[in-house]
């Protein structure tokens, strides 16, 4: 008599065509673009801090004010020092220019125009000196407002309202999520083949990105034998907060219109030690020796080069103890290209059961004989 087995559908899948990827594998947190200590410039009590933790700022945005009472009062007298000045230098210009014209016309002497265009000379200086003072006063109320340098995340406050605070010190951490970055450290050997530009793709927080090479190192690690890698991500909605750890791989590979069958449903053949797969044909399990593209191993899918057609049934995993020649019945199997378990028929595959990880157990085995 002869030995069979129950497959579910989740045991089997159909073989279709799509795309698939091979990369090297990377892992690491993805980090701000951008991490900047907010500091004051001046000394002095905060009178009011306006942001928290995790707010969205703009740049030039106000973060925070420093009592500036006095800063004030000396803008006033400064601005008011600036418009006497001004009104005495322009006194003192016209007066030197209407003696230009009368020593010209012998009306008065040649020290009178001296004299004259000296004052006017002396009264420019305490315009100058005067701007200086308005500038300083300025920039004094200034240093007393503390503003966001460039739009992000506020990551820290260090600081609440009435504390004495000294000038230097770190007010506030802002972070710039728009842009996150993974440093990547590879193989020298691997790392050879990697160029900016070079797509990645990731997984983090149960979502898929995708990210780019942004710069290599041109130097190999003299300890590790590693070459740093920088990849970016572009995070817009601030979809991943930093510091997140992902895993993914940089593209190296992609092959269109492959046939793709999951990893689970690649083995070694116990009698010669060849690649296989056990196919269901006819009602009964076939062992085909196949020839193995590249592997993606972020969707856990192998490209055939031969040994299947589309449209093949191949076993996933280990749904019993499996045999050439056995009788298969497949319960409730989708008639689809890439249907079955492990239904990640390429990228753009509509079914996306797992090709590994439940195979064990999943189908009814029943022996009504030696194999």
């Amino acid at each position: 008599r002869t030995a069979s087995v129950i497959l579910s559908a989740t045991d089997v899948y159909k073989v279709g065509r799509g795309s698939i990827e091979a990369g090297l594998p990377i892992s690491g947190d993805l980090r701000p673009i951008e991490t900047i200590a907010v500091r004051t410039r001046s000394d002095g009590i905060l009178e009011s801090v306006l942001v928290r933790e995790g707010q969205t700022v703009k740049a030039g945005q106000l973060l925070a004010k420093f009592e500036s009472t006095e800063q004030e009062a000396a803008l006033a007298s400064a601005e008011a020092d600036r418009l006497a000045t001004q009104s005495d230098f322009e006194t003192q210009k016209w007066t030197a220019e209407q003696n230009a014209v009368l020593f010209k016309a012998g009306a008065i002497a040649e020290r009178d125009l001296r004299t004259s265009q000296q004052s006017a000379d002396a009264a420019k200086a305490r315009l100058a000196a005067s701007e200086a003072r308005l500038r300083t006063a300025q920039n004094l109320v200034r240093d007393m407002r503390v503003v966001a340098p460039v739009a992000g995340i506020i990551s820290t406050k260090s600081v609440q309202n009435g504390e004495q605070t000294l000038r230097g010190a770190a007010l506030f951490t802002l972070v710039r999520n728009e842009i996150l970055e993974l440093t990547a450290a590879l193989p020298a050997k691997l790392a050879n083949g990697v160029r900016e530009g070079q797509v990645a793709r990731f997984a983090a927080d149960g979502k898929q990105f995708t990210g780019k090479v942004a710069r290599v190192s041109p130097t190999i690690d003299p300890t590790s034998r590693n070459v740093t890698v920088y990849i970016q991500i572009p995070n817009p909605r601030n979809a991943l907060k930093g510091n997140t750890f992902s895993t993914g791989q940089i593209i190296a590979r992609t092959v269109a219109n492959a046939l793709v069958v999951p990893q689970a449903a690649v083995r070694i053949s116990p009698v010669d030690g060849k690649t296989m797969v056990y196919k269901v044909e006819g009602g009964v399990l076939t062992a085909s020796t196949v020839k193995t593209g590249i592997t993606d191993d972020a969707r856990s899918v192998v490209e055939i080069l031969e040994g299947v057609d589309e449209r093949d049934l191949v076993v996933v995993g280990n749904p019993g103890t499996l045999g050439r020649g056995m009788k298969a019945t497949v319960l409730g199997t989708d008639t689809k290209a890439g249907g079955g378990r492990g239904g990640r028929g390429g990228r753009g595959s509509k079914s996306e059961g797992k090709s590994e990880g439940k195979s064990e157990g999943k189908g009814e085995y029943r022996k009504k004989g030696a194999p």
